[in-house]
């Protein structure tokens, strides 16, 4: 299927063929046939793509403060390798779409195949929408219509929050899209609506709809024009609907308001305010977050659950229906909106358009009629090589997932140690499609049926962490050998079932991606420390970061929390260098909500002990991870795996690195060596399957 992506890095827009999404539990498979471009936002996006490095740099300095803090930290080429990697990624535009449900997936209620949606999905032929952000398209709706749905939300969702009241006076300021909808969404409150903008095409439309108009172009004082408007008592409100660099607009706005008016901010502004101009007035002011409440709440959005009706009335879903149904009756109307139309072939001319001079309003995209479902059609033919035999020697590899750290470093890892890779799956197809370009892969898919049936004879896992373990156990079923990114499983039950099918398949080499213990400078200290007979100490000090509490890897059932999904990856290596089973492990956490700022007391069977300090509460600046072992009268210290310094050693006082080298490369050369050679994995699974259970048992004080 075809979809808009667009690229960080230069702000080209491609039209690319991507496999089409699956239906997943919650959510809702739609066949597009319209959807609108949002001249605001999109437009922002491609700009800021198309401006240069400097340019970037300084429209978003909290991004170029955390580079430097990246750079004194992990070093200069990590730090570059990440933020290319970052602007490399095409993302997909869009968020106004309509079609016809093509598939309800599992714990869906109140919509079925064949029903016309209005859905925040991007511009695509087929998406994936969680069903509470899709709405039923009423059937006097055209599609043209219903493809405003979304945009009318917005500007409905800050019409709510400035409470108009009928007979009062507003001002709109900024007459795009969400500007004119808002407009009339105001005098559907019965309240008298002034409009500001400096384009003269828009002022036109506004005044087709009988709004009082004002252009600041043309030398119209816009506070002068209010005060005329209020009929010199101050306007009641003023709604933000517009993009700028300055203050201005909001400034300007609380000059305009009278005694205890409102403002909403809809769209994007500076916001160095006047105190004199809000506290004499004692003004109020508010910015409103897109469609309405459940916005960036995943339980509402990912997992369906909506809010009570009787305590939150108008949710997102809930906007939707009420701009559809204002719609319907005729009270709201978005024809005179319409500017542009292009077919779904022809959308990079509609970008082009958007960025130029030439006036626009609402770009509407069009898609195919010709009935053909697109539900089935998900593999992509990327290249026509031809896969080599198992003869050669060349393992043929499958990824299943390609996210940030799949795609950034563990594709490079396997391409550098010689595979053939064969195919990529993702959830929604583009991250498999880009990176399978990028990588020679043959084939993009969103359905890894392909991978577990075909001969492919590595299939590396790189999913969010509740997957793994159900597919570590079907790639071993398949008699696959198996790359996983860790953790192997979050529950012990998950840990029991990867482990039958492991001892069921011996033939099989299974591994998770345990890195740190294939690091230069960890293989180093290994060598010294087999040397010394004693017990030893270890201390382990992550400086981890904070991470919100909504974020899917804090979440105990997707991804673990971070005892699990990440400091196991420290737990292991301590079991590494310690080269002795764990036979003690407790926890004293910090009276956080998400339990990520903890230390992990160990104690081993030669009676080493060791300490992970896993804190979340610390400063960027510090590096990010420490490592320090006491033995026998000596000392080792790693920093960050640059930095490596022995105290007592004969023979030895550091070993330093240009670059950061955390062993992902090592790691992953190990594995494909001991699949090509017949031998068991680096990491014996007893290592793997111990550290995993302890990980848990730590996260859930069992």
């Amino acid at each position: 299927m075809k979809q808009v992506l667009q690229s960080l890095a230069d702000g080209r827009t491609d039209i690319v063929e991507v496999p089409a999404p699956r239906t997943s539990p919650g959510s809702i498979l739609i066949q597009t046939t319209r959807s609108l471009i949002s001249s605001g936002t999109e437009r922002m996006l491609v700009d800021f793509g198309r401006a240069t490095l400097i340019s970037k740099a300084k429209q978003q300095p909290n991004k170029v403060r955390q580079v430097l803090e990246k750079v004194s930290t992990d070093g200069l080429w990590t730090t570059l390798d990440a933020v290319r990697s970052k602007l490399d990624q095409p993302i997909p535009l869009g968020y106004c779409n309509v079609g016809v449900v093509q598939g309800v997936g599992a714990g869906v209620s109140g919509f079925s195949v064949g029903d016309r949606v209005s859905s925040n999905g991007p511009h695509a032929e087929m998406v994936a929408v969680p069903k509470n952000l899709c709405a039923h398209v009423p059937e006097g709706v055209s599609d043209d219509t219903a493809a405003f749905a979304v945009i009318g939300s917005i500007g409905l969702q800050g019409v709510r929050l400035a409470q108009p009241t009928l007979g009062e006076c507003f001002v709109v300021t900024g007459l795009g899209l969400i500007g004119l909808m808002t407009a009339q969404l105001l005098r559907i409150h019965g309240c008298r609506v002034l409009g500001i903008d400096m384009d003269k095409s828009r002022l036109d439309v506004a005044q087709q709809f009988g709004f009082e108009t004002v252009n600041p172009a043309e030398g119209e004082d816009p506070v002068v024009a209010a005060e005329r408007f209020s009929r010199g008592r101050g306007v009641d409100g003023v709604l933000l609907t517009l993009a700028a660099k300055s203050s201005q607009p909001v400034n300007q706005a609380a000059q305009m308001c009278r005694r205890r008016g409102r403002i909403v901010l809809v769209g994007v502004t500076e916001l160095q305010l006047s105190r004199a101009d809000f506290y004499e007035k004692e003004l109020s002011f508010q910015v409103s977050c897109s469609y309405g409440p459940g916005r960036y709440d995943p339980n509402y959005e990912t997992k369906g659950q909506d809010y009570p009706v009787g305590f939150v009335r108008w949710t997102e879903q809930r906007n939707f229906e009420a701009v559809l149904d204002m719609m319907e009756d005729g009270r709201l109307d978005v024809t005179p909106l319409i500017s542009h139309r292009f077919s779904i072939d022809r959308g990079a001319e509609a970008y082009n358009l958007l960025v130029s001079n030439e006036p626009s309003l609402g770009i509407l995209l069009e898609y195919p009629s010709s009935g053909k479902p697109l539900a089935g059609q998900r593999a992509v033919v990327l290249s026509t090589r031809v896969m080599p035999q198992v003869s050669s020697g060349t393992p043929r590899v499958s990824f299943i997932g390609a996210g940030n750290y799949g795609g950034r470093i563990l594709m490079p890892a396997f391409h550098a140690a010689g595979v053939a890779f064969s195919t990529v799956v993702t959830r929604s197809g583009v991250g498999s499609t880009y990176y399978g370009k990028k990588y020679g892969f043959v084939r993009s898919d969103t359905n890894s049926e392909m991978v577990f049936s075909g001969d492919d004879d590595v299939v590396v896992i790189a999913t969010r962490h509740d997957t793994h373990a159900e597919l570590v156990v079907r790639a071993l079923e398949a008699g696959k050998h198996v790359f996983v990114e860790k953790p192997l499983a979050l529950t012990l039950e998950e840990v029991n079932r990867v482990e039958q099918a492991a001892n069921a398949a011996r033939d099989c080499v299974l591994m998770v991606g345990f890195n740190r213990r294939f690091a230069p400078q960890v293989i180093k200290m290994k060598a010294l420390l087999d040397s010394v007979r004693n017990s030893k100490t270890f201390v382990i000090t992550v400086n981890a970061g904070a991470i919100p509490p909504d974020h899917w890897t804090q979440d105990p059932q997707v991804g673990g929390g971070r005892i699990i999904g990440e400091a196991c990856h420290f737990i292991d290596l301590l079991r590494f260098l310690a080269g002795s089973p764990i036979i003690s492990s407790t926890r004293l956490a910090m009276g956080a909500a998400t339990g990520d700022t903890v230390s992990l007391q160990l104690g081993f069977a030669d009676g080493s002990i060791g300490t992970v300090h896993y804190f979340a509460n610390g400063s960027k600046a510090f590096p990010k991870e420490r490592l320090e072992v006491f033995a026998q009268g000596r000392i080792l210290q790693l920093d960050n795996f640059r930095r490596l310094k022995g105290f007592g050693w004969s023979g030895f006082s550091k070993m330093n690195l240009w670059q950061q080298d955390k062993g992902q490369k090592a790691c992953v050369a190990a594995f494909l060596q001991a699949t090509r050679e017949h031998q068991t994995s680096p990491i014996p699974f007893e290592e793997i399957s111990e550290v995993n259970r302890v990980s848990i048992q730590l996260a859930t004080n069992s």
